[in-house]
């Protein structure tokens, strides 16, 4: 745990010193984020955080190379090599998007390299769990589109939920926790090696997105832009895939099949909100002849805003919403009762609602009346 830790600081500070010497290139460079009628920012705000993101990532790869554990992942697997190729070349191309703009078929075949990249490090979908509890191999005609799918489907729907100061960063480092907190509880409480590369990845993740939070939270003084929104969103789909198979449900015994399904269902689960989201915003603008990939001003936290929550909190509320459905699945794999997991997350999440709805009202039932502007009358003539 000590070197996860140290990993995860390591990318945390890296990032968080990076970040203001990637806004004056950002401002100097001309990539700015233009005030539009769809964003609820009201200045023009220089991008390519995730240039310092990418620059978190990298410190921390270095030092995960020199700890004297750590480095046996490194020598079992190409896992520091995968990341370093395909996130070099998502960079690129969010660079170049941030700066001058990429159609977004140029974009997917972007991703899809990537994937390839990752496919050709051994970051791969090779085993899918299954009911009876072993394991189906998977050929790489079914394996490696599979992987892309993941891949280009994570990335996207980070991508989207890149709206608001802060939820994107804050949205995958919840993510980033939920899958770490898995791979290792999986590992420690059943007697296996805790030090593993999807392990290490989402403890490089939180840092990163840690570190670039401390500047990108409402009022945001930079954005990640999609070189830092499709860098996170890779990462998170590359320990999805390296975690999906790895479990031997035999370890366990036959009475709880869920933890070998977690690693599919974690990321999914965790990021329901801007999947469907995303899954509106492509139904609304293919249903009103439009590109599904052209701008709006109808995603969810826009309606969070016009609710008369505040920037702040609508992202803490969809915050809230992401660590409530990261806890169930967490608690779902270690929790025997079900029941009592279902129950203290159905509470919570009434509570949630109420809390949503009531706050607003609240708030403005407080604010004191305008006051009213009294004209005096003229005065009639004796």
């Amino acid at each position: 745990m000590r070197e996860y830790l140290l990993i995860s600081l390591t990318a945390a500070v890296v990032t968080y010193l990076l970040t203001p010497a990637v806004r004056l290139f950002a401002v100097r460079f001309g990539a700015m984020t233009e005030v539009r009628d769809r964003d609820v920012h009201a200045i023009p705000t220089p991008r390519l955080g995730g240039l310092a993101m990418f620059g978190g990532m990298v410190a921390a790869l270095i030092v995960a190379a020199q700890l004297p554990e750590m480095r046996k992942v490194f020598l079992s697997n190409d896992t520091g090599r995968a990341l370093l190729l395909a996130g070099g070349l998502i960079v690129l191309i969010g660079v170049a998007d941030d700066r001058w703009g990429v159609d977004a078929l140029t974009k997917f075949a972007g991703q899809v390299a990537a994937a390839g990249l990752l496919i050709m490090n051994g970051v791969q979908l090779l085993w899918l769990p299954t009911r009876s509890g072993e394991v189906l191999s998977l050929p790489p005609a079914y394996g490696v589109p599979l992987t892309v799918f993941i891949v280009v489907a994570t990335i996207n729907a980070v991508n989207f939920v890149d709206g608001l100061d802060g939820l994107a960063a804050g949205v995958v480092g919840i993510a980033a926790m939920a899958s770490f907190s898995y791979a290792y509880l999986i590992s420690a409480t059943n007697g296996l090696k805790t030090l593993t590369g999807a392990a290490l990845i989402t403890a490089i993740l939180m840092g990163m997105c840690a570190g670039f939070l401390a500047h990108n939270f409402n009022p945001a003084r930079i954005f990640m832009g999609d070189t830092g929104s499709m860098l996170i969103g890779l990462m998170l789909s590359a320990s999805t895939i390296m975690l999906t198979g790895q479990f031997d449900t035999a370890i366990v015994g036959n009475y709880n099949l869920f933890p070998a399904f977690v690693p599919l269902l974690l990321v999914p689960a965790v990021i329901t909100v801007p999947f469907i989201d995303m899954s509106l915003a492509v139904w609304r603008r293919t249903n009103q002849g439009r590109s599904p990939f052209a701008p709006d001003k109808q995603h969810l936290h826009h309606r969070l805003l016009e609710l008369g929550h505040s920037h702040r909190r609508a992202v803490l509320i969809m915050y809230f919403w992401v660590g409530l459905l990261a806890s169930c699945m967490v608690g779902l794999s270690f929790v025997r009762s079900m029941p009592l997991v279902f129950g203290v997350t159905g509470a919570v999440a009434v509570a949630g609602v109420v809390g949503m709805i009531a706050v607003p009202r609240l708030r403005a039932s407080r604010e004191p009346a305008p006051a009213e502007v009294l004209v005096e009358q003229p005065r009639q003539p004796v």
